[in-house]
């Protein structure tokens, strides 16, 4: 077992951390060294973290050793989840790669869901990304630019990043539901979060529950003395920045949220809050710091993204004014904001399920939706084929 993860590992630094540990150590001890400049395979971190949790499970005793390689090739490449998750463990799929189903319902179903998360990629997450691209390009002019625009930046990329992620993940999941494999859910409106905490228990659901079970419970998880508590967290959380990439700006991130979670945990326990007021303000909260910790981990660096931060609250134009540029976004690209908003909460769910409660309009649902699904689809493939934007975030 410590063989093979020292080996997953070493692949992973290799390929991703070599030349980041380069630079650092030309920064900080004067070297000069020059990088490898390896080309990074697609998708490592996912299929790395996978094959790590099949071989710690076995250790562990929790799962059957696979003696078929082929049926274990099959789990750590599966071509849907390859490339941007969700990080599938072993034991959720173990018995289904030999023993599973594949009905005309479920395969249906799993269409229904590749549709959506299409649709949340091309319609949604590329649009929002062109106004997030250009805002952020703008960090050259920050002393001048309007503390709105930064915001409506800000806020397309929170979005942005929401929708490529968890488009890839219905994409991924739907696609295993047309080959009979049922995968866990990897996000849960995470933006109606009421804390830090739980918007990390809503968003990239398997990568937090990969670094609980193998890093965190390992280590004590929260049944130890207060400093201990906090230098697990502080160890999960430098490993969580530096999963996304191999840039200071993710462990600054990581960082962040470290500390926003022991301020949470040991002073603030905005869980333990009742009145309605206080949670409606600490979803404000929640949601102010998650839009900051986007900035710092879109931001080319560190400095940029603080300076970027700061010019959002007004720090270097006191007097916000809608100018031309704010108007030209908000034409061109408010429709796009205004429905990313709506399909980040659950109200469409609920409607929807308000809907199905009658038995009319069970039937009109029935049929109306999947038409509005072929439609947005087919609107979606039309800009692939006119060739628009089609930035891809998480792939390594």
């Amino acid at each position: 077992m410590i063989l093979a993860v020292i080996l997953n590992l070493g692949i992973l630094f290799t390929f991703k951390y070599l030349d980041f540990a380069i630079s650092l150590l030309n920064r900080f001890l004067g070297t000069n060294m020059q990088g490898k400049n390896i080309a990074l395979p697609i998708g490592i971190s996912f299929f790395t973290f996978q094959a790590l949790s099949y071989v710690i499970d076995v250790y562990r005793g929790n799962v059957m050793v696979q003696r078929n390689p082929f049926y274990l090739a099959l789990y750590i490449s599966f071509f849907p989840q390859l490339i941007a998750g969700p990080i599938v463990r072993y034991s959720v799929i173990e018995r289904q790669i030999i023993h599973r189903k594949c009905t005309m319902e479920q395969f249906g179903e799993g269409v229904r869901r590749f549709f959506l998360g299409f649709c949340k990629k091309i319609l949604l997450s590329n649009n929002l990304s062109v106004i997030s691209m250009a805002v952020f390009g703008m960090i050259d002019k920050i002393y001048y630019i309007n503390p709105i625009l930064l915001w409506i930046g800000s806020l397309s990329y929170s979005l942005q990043i929401f929708y490529d992620f968890s488009g890839y993940s219905d994409m991924a999941i739907g696609l295993g539901k047309m080959f009979g494999f049922q995968f866990e859910e990897n996000f849960n409106f995470p933006y109606i979060s009421r804390s830090v905490t739980e918007f990390w228990r809503r968003w990239h659901i398997s990568l937090g529950q990969w670094f609980r079970d193998y890093v965190y419970f390992p280590l004590g998880g929260s049944r130890v003395v207060i400093y201990r508590h906090i230098f697990n967290m502080l160890i999960v959380w430098l490993l969580t920045g530096g999963w996304h990439g191999a840039n200071l700006t993710f462990i600054a991130w990581g960082l962040g949220y470290f500390m926003l979670l022991v301020i949470e945990k040991y002073l603030v326990k905005p869980e333990q809050r009742k009145i309605p007021f206080v949670q409606v303000l600490w979803r404000i909260v929640t949601l102010l710091c998650v839009n900051f910790g986007w900035v710092i981990f879109n931001s080319n660096g560190i400095r940029n993204g603080i300076r970027y931060c700061l010019a959002m609250i007004g720090y270097y134009r006191t007097v916000p004014m809608i100018d031309s540029t704010v108007v030209y976004y908000c034409r061109e690209y408010g429709i796009f904001l205004i429905a990313g908003l709506l399909f980040s909460t659950p109200v469409m769910k609920c409607l929807t399920k308000k809907i199905n409660e009658y038995e009319i309009g069970g039937s009109i649902c029935a049929v109306v939706s999947p038409i509005c699904y072929g439609i947005a689809f087919l609107w979606s493939v039309s800009f692939l084929i006119l060739g628009a934007h089609n930035p891809f975030i998480y792939l390594f």
